[in-house]
């Protein structure tokens, strides 16, 4: 892929708009600072004519002073610019940053299954940060330097017509020379960008785990996964900054040549008596002022570079659509949901998959009928497809094959953002956020009165708790937060379930980290969860599952049994019946 300047600009434009006034005051700032910067020259020009004449010295005063005053306007004027520069370049990226955030949360799971925590990171912040930078610098000092330039040229043609074509030849073999040499690097760069993404990944995976590392004495295998990552991180850098120095090289060489034809043309029209000796002087000081600008394309040329690493992967991600539809238009009834799976067929469609092989079916042909407010008791081994069914009816993913319904609406003809107000999940892995207690158990709904937050919390034995925190429920909670355990952490995801107060309840494991004691105080809360309500309850116990109307038992993604839980335990035959009458629930895990 390919990217120009066209390109780079038409990335920013849409988070330019909206800075209309900004950009107008660095506009004019910057023109003022690079009208400046050609007007000083011409007064050095009138000082060194007028000392070479031996004119007076109160004209050589009223030079110098207006040389010094124009001076300290231009340096005013260039902070100005870069203070809008860089406040309109943090502008457009903090905006770029935000929608590249939101889009990443609209994709789906088989997305975030391919991509590390710690590689979305480096691409949300490490490449718009990269391109803040770039962006701030490429406005002030790529566009005033070529805005410079061609005052230059203007300036030297109304000087003599010989001196503005050599300059312009000059200025333009430097420019499309670099130009033309710019895109060396970028492909380094972006091995670069990717290797330090892979980085963050790793680096993210093994904090979060750090603790089963240090117990299992995993920790030679992961320092020798970090060594091999920066064994091909050195190079690659290596090989980038190499690839920079021929653009240095370069312009060391366009300077000097530079130099060279400015000393010539002068010392040529000075011979012919068509120029004064200010006239050379300012030839020479507008080549070398020339130069400036070209090292800062060239620098910024470099930094285009890495920018464009950047713009690939961040492009690259904007174009990762979702799998899922967003789908139709047609609600969800409020009350208890029936569910019915047709004929369900799935599989994980990972992004990134080998052509030569078919995908494995987690779920094959998937059937039954849970009418409103009963319960299914949903039963397997481990790896059975138990959790993949629940996900399915969140559509955190989309079925192959078959319909599901939630009160008689197909899914996918609801709106996607209308399945999690009335579908309830607590599975086993209890997240809690950076924030406070009442956003953990509201998840940032102000709707939710603190009176309905603190009658749940009695019901559910966690006043005691509440009332011990420093600040109530204003008190701030996170992933690490100390003084909750793994019990308390599972009745939050419960009382979460409570306020939202949804047709459909899923409950993933979700009393397995219980202990006996929480667990029998949970089991009232959880049958007054179901009042008025359907619910799966996904187990490997049977104990758990005392309350289902139906039971579901897979096994390798097939229905292995199913049916009403009253007929089957008097059935002989059947698996759910031998399963009581031995009591072995290791058979289900």
């Amino acid at each position: 892929m390919k990217i120009g300047l066209k390109q780079f600009w038409n990335l920013f434009i849409d988070y330019l708009k909206p800075q209309k006034g900004r950009v107008a005051k660095f506009a004019i700032a910057l023109l003022t600072s690079i009208g400046l910067q050609l007007l000083n020259p011409q007064i050095l020009r009138n000082f060194i004519d007028t000392a070479v004449a031996g004119g007076s010295v109160q004209n050589l005063f009223s030079a110098a002073f207006l040389f010094i005053g124009v001076a300290l306007v231009m340096q005013l004027m260039s902070i100005v610019a870069t203070y809008y520069g860089e406040n309109v370049a943090w502008t457009a990226t903090n905006a770029l940053r935000a929608d590249l955030v939101e889009h990443c949360l609209k994709l789906d799971l088989s997305f975030h299954k391919v991509s590390t925590p710690g590689e979305l990171v480096e691409r949300v912040d490490g490449d718009i940060h990269n391109l803040s930078e770039f962006f701030s610098k490429f406005s002030v000092y790529i566009l005033g330097s070529l805005l410079l330039i061609l005052g230059v040229i203007v300036v030297m043609f109304a000087e003599d017509w010989r001196a503005g074509m050599t300059i312009s030849f000059f200025a333009l073999t430097a420019l499309s020379t670099l130009i033309r040499l710019r895109s060396i690097a970028v492909p380094f760069w972006g091995s670069y960008r990717q290797i330090n993404a892979e980085f963050f990944g790793f680096l993210g995976e093994q904090l979060t785990g750090i603790e089963d590392i240090r117990a299992n004495g995993a920790k030679n295998y992961v320092m020798h996964r970090f060594y091999k990552i920066l064994q091909r991180w050195l190079p690659t850098y290596h090989k980038a900054r190499f690839a920079d120095t021929i653009l240095w090289g370069t312009t060391n060489g366009i300077f000097t040549l530079g130099n060279i034809i400015a000393l010539a043309v002068a010392l040529y029209l000075w011979n012919q008596k068509a120029i004064t000796i200010g006239t050379a002087y300012i030839f020479f000081y507008y080549t070398t002022l020339l130069s400036e600008p070209i090292e800062q394309i060239r620098t910024q040329l470099e930094e285009l570079q890495q920018a464009e690493a950047s713009i690939y992967r961040i492009q690259d991600l904007f174009q990762m659509q979702s799998q899922l539809s967003a789908g139709g238009k047609e609600l969800l009834p409020n009350g208890a949901l029936s569910v019915t799976f047709t004929n369900v067929s799935f599989s994980y469609n990972e992004r990134i998959k080998r052509q030569d092989t078919k995908p494995e079916l987690i779920l094959q042909d998937i059937s039954f009928h849970l009418p409103p407010g009963h319960v299914l008791g949903l039963l397997g081994r481990t790896g059975s497809g138990k959790t993949t069914l629940a996900r399915l009816l969140l559509r955190l993913y989309d079925s192959q094959s078959g319909t599901i319904c939630l009160g008689n609406v197909p899914i996918n003809q609801a709106p996607l953002t209308d399945l999690p107000k009335h579908v309830g999940l607590v599975t086993q892995n209890v997240q809690l956020f950076q924030t406070t207690v009442r956003n953990n158990l509201t998840f940032f709904n102000q709707n939710i009165s603190d009176d309905r937050i603190y009658e749940t919390l009695e019901m559910l034995g966690l006043s005691a708790w509440l009332h011990s925190l420093p600040k109530d429920l204003d008190t701030e909670l996170g992933p690490d937060s100390s003084g909750l355990s793994a019990g308390q952490a599972q009745l939050l995801a419960f009382t979460r379930v409570f306020l939202k107060d949804p047709g459909l309840v899923i409950l993933d494991e979700a009393s397995s980290r219980l202990d006996p004691t929480t667990e029998k105080l949970i089991e009232k809360a959880i049958d007054q969860l179901l009042i008025g309500r359907t619910a799966i309850i996904i187990a490997h116990r049977l104990a758990t599952v005392q309350r289902a109307n139906q039971i579901l038992i897979l096994d390798k993604g097939r229905v292995s049994e199913y049916g009403l839980r009253e007929e089957l335990i008097p059935n002989s035959h059947s698996r759910f019946a031998q399963l009581l009458k031995t009591g072995l629930t290791d058979l289900l895990v």
